[in-house]
């Protein structure tokens, strides 16, 4: 017999956004009781005789059924009644999000009709909660978001959950809710794993050849690296018959100990779900192979050797990192503050980036399609095949085909719906023309053009992207990055009138940003008063500090002219200097800047900081000679002097 659970009073938060929406994301830290919520609305609404669906998305200790799947279930006789698994293999939310949205989805498309729970797991930092909280909303289809957060701990996802558009309820979680510790979690899922498998009343011998693999599978020569890993069985349509429990690999079978199947397996999902030694149910380390000694010609030089410092800008609300150093291929990543979000200034080697950056890219600026600034298109093209939004890029005019000649180059005969999608901007003089570019698609799709008065590409609420045209053999853009506003929290003066921080001061600072005086903001003490008179007791504005950008551009005076009408008064300017006044001839020949038309276009320009890069390799062992001919020509601060370390700006 169930133990009784609580019901939710009747003026409770949640089931005031179940009578708005019939589906509904419970998020919060774990321990904050997102599945003692859902599992009270449930007794709630069944005591008033509805029906209450859960989807739980927490494949390491989720609230109904099995660890290591997400799990559907249904309200019934004071329990959840499990109606159906999607197999993951893995208890890890965060590396392996996007077979769990998968999953979600799949789960979410099988529910009936009426209220559905999505008890989300509790990821709720970083790239990969920035990721998830946003891909499970759209694949469970709900309607508004309930997020459990204390107002002295403010949910590190505010900002994440206002851009889904969606209805957004905050609680503060009961009382007596606390984190239960790993190894309370490690134990429970064990036991949970264990009644799992105590429905299963003989092995199972499957033969591998019939069968495929998915997942992140051992190798087959390491048999002993698959016994006690949890295995998934999927039919053809990738439904899930069961999750069990692998004994063996002997040869090319497995013996499997599994609860009855509904069907014959299709194919089989292993990842990193596994019984460890001590018995309980964990997560298994990757499995080691043993590396390839490198000969001493072979041993690599440090990246800092080989491609130079990489400096830094700080902007205030942006970050700006020179990715591949003064020598490598021009690729310069800024970061917006306080957002998982990133954008581009060229597409160099991005070997120096993490791949789940890519998911948080939105917007690139190309300068223009020579190999050394578009080449790392093909990883941004890889990380972007899933559920995301589509990646806006802007260059010059021919940008377009020649990215859909990248995309063309490969088969896309497998990823249907979750095809990266592109749009793209090439500006002509002062017009923006725009296409889309869809994988599997033969050529780019025409949008509608824009006006892009100045150079004008992109504009949004806090900066916006100028660029100007310059002269490299083929049109080159030069780029700068323009904030509006920098706006600053005093933080005496909060502790002055005794109000804790929280998200209340990131929807005060939009307010003030989009010139929306007159909203009303409501304060943790609960009364409310207008962004305005906020701001005056609150916050410090000042201007923007501009940052521009500018590589491969010819010295002619026509190219000088433009670019010091970009970059004049920027608070920092990214300039190439690829060679010595002594090689002229080659930056003619090439279409480059010699250091010292570097120095002398930052000097014109009247810019407070210098950060001269692109440098040829000739001068990979001193680059001092560099620096001297700039320092002549510009007095002010240059980054990556020889001896200095990483600049910050």
């Amino acid at each position: 017999m169930p133990a009784p659970t609580e019901h939710l009073p009747a003026n409770h938060p949640l089931l005031a956004l179940l009578q708005r929406h019939e589906r509904v994301l419970v998020a919060g830290a774990p321990g904050s009781g997102k599945s003692t919520l859902v599992r009270a609305a449930a007794a709630t609404l069944a005591a008033r005789g509805q029906a209450c669906h859960c989807l739980s998305a927490d494949p390491g200790l989720p609230g109904i059924g099995p660890p290591g799947a997400a799990c559907l279930g249904r309200w019934e006789a004071g329990e959840w009644r499990l109606e159906a698994i999607a197999a993951l293999a893995t208890l890890d939310a965060a590396r392996f999000r996007l077979p769990l949205v998968q999953a979600v989805r799949r789960l979410a498309e099988q529910a009936p009709a009426g209220t559905l729970l999505l008890d989300a797991p509790g990821v709720v930092r970083g790239a990969a909660g920035a990721e998830l909280l946003s891909a499970l909303a759209q694949a469970a289809g709900v309607g508004a978001l309930l997020v459990l957060a204390a107002e002295t701990a403010p949910f590190p996802l505010h900002e994440e959950c206002r851009a889904l558009g969606l209805e957004v309820v905050t609680l503060a979680p009961a009382p007596h809710a606390r984190h239960p510790g790993k190894r309370w979690r490690r134990a429970r899922r064990s036991d949970d794993w264990d009644a799992w498998l105590a429905q299963a009343h003989e092995e199972a011998v499957l033969e591998l050849p019939s069968l495929s693999l998915t997942g992140t599978t051992p190798p087959r020569s390491a048999p002993e690296a698959w016994a006690g890993r949890q295995v998934g069985l999927l039919d053809a349509r990738g439904d899930t018959l069961g999750l069990g429990e692998i004994l063996a690999l002997e040869g090319e079978r497995l013996r499997i100990r599994t609860p009855p199947l509904a069907g014959t397996p299709h194919s089989l999902v292993v990842r990193d779900a596994r019984r460890g030694r001590d018995g309980q149910l964990g997560t298994a380390l990757p499995h080691a192979t043993a590396p390839e000694t490198p000969g001493p010609d072979d041993t690599p030089a440090p990246l800092e050797s080989r491609d130079g410092p990489r400096p830094r800008a700080d902007l205030g609300s942006f970050t700006a990192t020179l990715v591949n150093g003064v020598f490598g291929d021009p690729l310069l990543h800024l970061r917006l503050r306080h957002q998982s979000r990133s954008l581009l200034f060229d597409l160099g080697d991005p070997g120096r980036l993490p791949a789940r950056l890519a998911h948080q890219v939105s917007d690139v600026f190309i300068s223009h399609a020579h190999f050394d600034h578009i080449g790392g298109f093909l990883w941004l093209l890889r990380s972007r095949i899933g559920e995301y939004p589509p990646c806006r890029l802007y260059g010059p005019p021919g940008l377009a085909e020649h990215l859909q000649g990248l995309v063309s180059g490969i088969l896309w005969d497998r990823v249907a719906e979750k095809a990266p999608r592109f749009e793209v901007g090439e500006l002509h003089g002062e017009r923006l023309v725009r296409w889309r570019i869809v994988a599997g698609e033969t050529r780019p799709t025409p949008l509608p053009a824009r006006p892009a008065p100045g150079g004008l590409l992109h504009e949004e609420l806090g900066f916006r992207v100028r660029a100007t045209t310059l002269d490299h053999g083929t049109p080159v853009l030069a780029f700068a990055l323009e904030p509006e506003r920098q706006v600053a929290v005093r933080k005496e003066r909060l502790e002055a009138h005794g109000w804790p921080p929280g998200p209340w001061l990131g929807t005060l600072k939009h307010h003030v940003l989009a010139g929306e005086g007159e909203a009303r903001i409501r304060l943790p003490d609960g009364t409310t008063r207008s962004a305005a008179s906020l701001a005056q007791a609150l916050l410090l504005t000042r201007p923007g500090e501009r940052l521009v950008y500018a590589t491969d551009l010819g010295d002619t005076a026509e190219n000088r002219r433009r670019l010091v009408a970009l970059a004049r008064g920027a608070r920092v300017l990214f300039c190439e200097a690829p060679f010595l006044a002594a090689e002229a001839e080659q930056a003619r020949r090439t279409g480059h800047l010699t250091a010292r038309a570097c120095g002398e276009i930052a000097a014109a320009a009247g810019v407070a900081r210098l950060v001269p890069f692109h440098f040829s390799r000739r001068h990979i062992t001193d680059t001092r000679r560099l620096h001297d001919e700039i320092r002549l020509a510009f007095p002010g601060e240059a980054a990556g002097e020889p001896a200095g370390k990483e600049e910050t700006g």
